[in-house]
């Protein structure tokens, strides 16, 4: 069913994509984020209608609807090569926090394609029901993520929970629909607000367990979309005629080149225009240089969103069947094409080391052993003596920039300290001292740390 591979396929991978992406993020990077995740998308949306009209002579609804289906570069397809390579942070960072916003913009222009394909009236009211879609949608979001966090914390850790978090996400989808109400900001909301308060309230063996559950059902929706999209392009491929699957490869040619250069095009021209508003004085953004430029331009791997996207046109909708082979064909091309390149190219563009992750991640640490220091203060009894002095060895060795080791087994004074190293991490988090992505690296050391030290009988983990 069309209706559901959006609810289905898109409705986590949102979640998922927006639980990491804070809205101080979006703040700081505003303009490189617009860039990429709103103009880059309408005009590759544009460029691919404007092909598909003049080439296949595709209805304009249909040739919009398949520009914001190969629009959107995939995050998680990026990230898993760019990981491999010490590249400058700001520009992982970028690269990440693109995905949400290029999914929300090229799937409200999807959804706007197909409703006017279904019906040719559809924009006389367009604006009057947008108008109600975007606030609605934002508040409902709100609101059940609130909701959200008063019973999922009296259902945590149990199997009820579990299931409660993918019953929440899916409903939340489904409710903004039923609403009429735009259900991939209500997602996207409903993720920030649920990021942004539950970690400091779960425990450490629930939020461990979650993250690893969310990470297996993402990486399993992507296998999914992949053999619904395999299955369905094989029956297509069977059912047409020699001549028009000619046709049908040759536009899905012309759409793959027309993605890869309209993207490598504008992030180079943006580097142009940043460059000279910047020596000017009329903006005070950072201003990427070439090399970073190139890399994101060349970074554009589409991914899940665009086969499930692919997969939610109606099945009597216009050229569908030459649409989904396309939408394939830029999946597939982008991820041999410009994946199997992106190494070489980072290699032959030799960015300069970037430490200032791990220099946070020190600072950071060393704050923390110093919170643990001061709950020991006042303690004068034999085991407390020894923490402090093994912390106080564990805060040079921290300083010297290594990682510290685990060296006590006092469990009951460890499992304090570690309580008042929560207090300070989620301290320094909302004083905005610290980056969302070193506090959930420190958050995610403190849970494994917490798991170490449990009574017997509690899922410890004992050393070998």
């Amino acid at each position: 069913d069309p209706q559901l591979a959006l609810a289905l396929l898109i409705a986590p991978v949102l979640f998922d994509a927006a639980y990491d992406l804070p809205p101080r993020t979006l703040r700081r990077n505003w303009l490189p984020l617009f860039s990429l995740a709103a103009i880059a998308v309408v005009l590759t949306t544009a460029a691919v209608a404007t092909v598909s009209v003049t080439m296949a002579g595709l209805p304009l609804a249909a040739a919009v609807a398949l520009g914001a289906i190969v629009a959107p570069p995939d995050a998680a397809a990026a990230t898993a090569m760019l990981d491999r390579f010490d590249l400058p942070r700001q520009t992982y960072v970028i690269l990440k926090g693109e995905s949400l916003l290029n999914d929300a913009v090229a799937l409200l222009i999807f959804s706007a394609a197909v409703a006017a394909a279904a019906s040719p009236a559809f924009f006389t009211g367009a604006l009057a029901e947008l108008a109600l879609a975007v606030p609605g949608g934002l508040i409902l979001g709100y609101l059940l993520g609130r909701l959200y966090m008063v019973i999922g914390l009296k259902l945590a850790g149990t199997l009820g929970g579990t299931l409660l978090e993918f019953v929440a996400t899916f409903g939340t989808w489904i409710i903004a629909e039923r609403l009429h109400l735009s259900a991939i900001l209500a997602i996207v909301v409903y993720a920030m607000v649920i990021a942004r308060y539950m970690p400091e309230r779960q425990t450490a063996r629930h939020r461990i367990h979650s993250y690893s559950v969310w990470e297996a059902a993402v990486f399993l929706l992507n296998v999914l979309a992949f053999l619904l999209m395999g299955l369905q392009v094989r029956q297509i491929v069977l059912d047409l005629d020699p001549g028009r699957l000619n046709f049908a490869i040759t536009l899905a040619a012309a759409v793959f080149v027309t993605v890869i250069g309209v993207r490598l095009a504008w992030v180079l021209l943006y580097n142009r225009v940043i460059t000279f508003l910047a020596e000017r004085g009329y903006t005070r953004q950072a201003v990427p240089t070439f090399a970073t430029s190139l890399l994101a331009g060349w970074c554009g791997m589409r991914g899940l969103v665009t086969l499930a996207t692919a997969l939610a046109l109606p099945i009597d909708f216009p050229d569908r069947d030459i649409i989904l082979l396309s939408a394939l064909a830029v999946v597939l091309g982008t991820l041999i094409v410009q994946g199997l390149t992106l190494g070489p190219l980072i290699s032959v563009l030799k960015f300069e080391p970037d430490t200032s992750l791990d220099r946070n991640l020190t600072r950071a640490r060393v704050a923390l052993i110093d919170a643990a220091l001061a709950e020991l203060a006042d303690g004068e009894d034999k085991s407390t003596r020894i923490l402090r002095d093994v912390y106080t060895l564990e805060r040079e060795i921290t300083a010297d920039g290594k990682h510290p080791r685990e060296v006590s087994s006092l469990d009951k004074q460890r499992r304090s300290v570690i309580a008042a190293k929560r207090r300070k991490l989620a301290a320094m988090r909302r004083a905005d001292e610290i980056d969302d992505d070193v506090f959930h690296m420190l958050e995610q050391e403190l849970d494994w740390a917490e798991l170490a030290v449990l009574p017997p009988g509690r899922d410890e983990i004992v050393e070998s």
